[in-house]
């Protein structure tokens, strides 16, 4: 499975196409794709959407569902999805 991700233009902010060809910032709200021929086919929308100035740089990502969740399945992907690996909680503050 898989589903299509890209950045938005105007802030940067991580995005996946929905099935309306539109770029919730969840990965939630995109679409998964069962088959290779729906991916290339919502590529092509998806570069429509780069000419128009609303994302950069659009590709398919490998998912996995479990338990109707939806993740990425390489660690790059997931730290996009989810955001930074570095926890904050374990940060010792200054004197």
């Amino acid at each position: 499975m898989q589903m299509i991700i890209a950045s938005r233009l105007v802030d940067g902010r991580v995005v996946f196409m929905d099935a309306e060809a539109g770029w919730p910032a969840s990965i939630d709200d995109g679409v998964v794709l069962d088959t290779e021929e729906e991916t290339e086919r919502l590529l092509v929308v998806a570069e429509k959407a780069v000419q128009n100035c609303e994302i950069v740089d659009p590709y398919p990502i490998e998912v996995v569902v479990e338990n109707g969740e939806r993740r990425p399945a390489e660690v790059r992907e997931a730290i996009r999805a989810f955001g930074p690996s570095v926890r904050t909680d374990q940060l010792v503050e200054s004197e």
